[in-house]
């Protein structure tokens, strides 16, 4: 994968370079984050403060065309880009204002999280019953009275 890039714009008010370039591969279309850090290393950035907006691919075509914003801090990117294009591109901001790689570890502690919520609802189950009973017995009641 050899990766060229067109153009380069200046963003200052943003704090990031918008980029345009064009990858050449052998095989099939490159993913997402292969080329981000192809390109990142090409600009001598950290892979987490390149965000690839846009790859397209033209059918049967061995080049790719590409958009990317790189910005010049994480943190900046974070500010900047919307939560479904940091998730793209697995990027993701901790609390100290540290980059951080999104893993299968981070969703583990989701899963706990679910289970006490599963016993709060046995509880209210266990309160729909009487109300139950009490409208079987008054359906018995009723019952009884349209026999006399």
């Amino acid at each position: 994968m050899e990766i060229t890039v067109v153009s380069e714009e200046e963003n200052p008010m943003l704090h990031r370079t918008d980029v345009t370039f064009r990858v050449s591969h052998v095989e099939a279309t490159p993913d997402r984050l292969a080329v981000r850090d192809s390109l990142a290393a090409r600009l001598n950035k950290d892979a987490d403060e390149v965000v690839i907006r846009k790859l397209d691919t033209k059918f049967g075509m061995r080049t790719t065309y590409g958009e990317a914003k790189v910005y010049e801090s994480p943190v900046e990117a974070k500010e900047v880009e919307q939560a479904y294009m940091l998730e793209r591109n697995k990027i993701a901001v901790g609390a100290d204002g540290e980059a951080e790689v999104e893993d299968a570890e981070a969703e583990a502690p989701e899963a706990d999280a679910e289970e006490p919520e599963a016993e709060a609802e046995e509880p209210e189950a266990a309160e729909e019953e009487p109300e139950a009973e009490e409208a079987e017995a008054e359906d018995a009641a009723e019952d009884e009275d349209d026999e006399e």
